[in-house]
């Protein structure tokens, strides 16, 4: 840890390309326990009966109301800057969506 901070106390994080690239996801499944909250990042495709989890992270009760927090505050800061973003309603999707054969 020391050797990852500077003498200004500022913490040298490295970004992978890989990572950079980011992962996309269109639903995220929250679960948690008394010890911690596990959040699954899924990116579901019309047509595709089948989504897997791309990504799972697993967060202390503390770090989940951190990232809570700092999610809320950049959406504020990005709704004065873009104006409000439009919260639409999405339809009840079944997990065994896709196509369905027909006799």
């Amino acid at each position: 840890m020391e050797e990852n901070q500077n003498k200004d106390g500022q913490l040298n994080i490295e970004l992978d390309q890989e990572i950079a690239e980011g992962t996309y996801s269109n639903l995220a499944i929250i679960n948690h326990s008394v010890s911690e909250f596990i959040v699954d990042f899924i990116n579901i495709m019309p047509g595709v009966p089948k989504a897997k989890v791309k990504s799972r992270i697993i967060l202390t009760p503390q770090h989940a109301k951190r990232l809570t927090k700092a999610l809320a505050d950049n959406v504020r800061k990005f709704e004065e800057a873009n104006g409000e973003i439009k919260d639409y309603e999405q339809p009840t999707m079944p997990m065994s969506f896709g196509p369905t054969g027909k006799a």
